[in-house]
């Protein structure tokens, strides 16, 4: 879905699934990640249009694409220098303590398995601010906001510290029950079939950009499952 467009980007609400991996051959890699975008956002993938960032094949939400060479250099200096800000939404098992706090661990390859990342001495900086919107049975429902772009950094911190996203099996999140005893709560965590991260919302204010998706279906459907249920009175 086509959410904003002026003269520098487009931004299309990504959905859950779509691969936006690159390989060594960053030009082709990175224009047919762009075609895979727009045919399923229902735009016309043969427009001609920049990858600026990536979100992982599981997560949702807001990706910018650069109009220009001019506008993908200058958006690419801004997610490079903070000029970007970026929020997510999780749904992580358990309640972070406290409510609101920041996760500042380095992050790098893991050596058992380099397909993932890791809490390492000698990794690179990475920060991770949060704020819990929800407390629910066995599940919080969290704003995240990264200060930088490692790789699955809002996976690893979160998994790291105890927390990790529901359904994220790559980082310790597939389903656990920890408590949930209804059964309509179970079968909404059992119908989980991706990480419940979603790009929220993308300001870069030096280039009048302000967007923000809408929460997914999946991610709707398991938070309204999850909230308390008002009793008849």
């Amino acid at each position: 879905m086509r959410l904003f467009e002026n003269a520098l980007a487009l931004a299309l609400d990504k959905p859950a699934g779509v691969s936006m991996a690159t390989s060594a051959r960053e030009d082709k890699s990175a224009a047919r990640a762009v075609t895979r975008l727009l045919a399923a956002c229902g735009e016309d993938p043969a427009e001609s249009l920049l990858l600026v960032h990536r979100l992982d094949v599981g997560t949702s939400g807001v990706v910018l694409l650069a109009k220009t060479d001019a506008a993908h250099r200058a958006l690419s200096r801004a997610f490079q220098s903070g000029g970007a800000r970026k929020t997510y939404r999780a749904l992580a098992w358990g309640h972070p303590t406290p409510a609101t706090g920041v996760y500042a661990d380095p992050l790098g390859r893991d050596p058992k398995d380099g397909r993932k990342m890791k809490i390492r001495g000698d990794g690179k900086a990475a920060v991770t601010r949060y704020e819990i919107l929800a407390r629910l049975p066995s599940v919080a429902d969290l704003r995240i906001s990264p200060e930088t772009g490692r790789t699955h950094q809002i996976r690893v911190h979160l998994s790291a510290h105890g927390h990790p996203i529901v359904g994220d099996d790559f980082y310790g999140g597939a389903t656990r029950w920890h408590g949930v005893r209804d059964g309509a709560r179970r079968r909404a965590l059992a119908a989980v079939a991706r990480p419940l991260l979603h790009a929220e919302r993308i300001v870069v204010a030096e280039l009048g950009i302000d967007v923000e998706a809408p929460l997914p279906e999946d991610y709707a459907a398991a938070l309204s499952a999850l909230m308390p249920r008002k009793t008849p009175t």
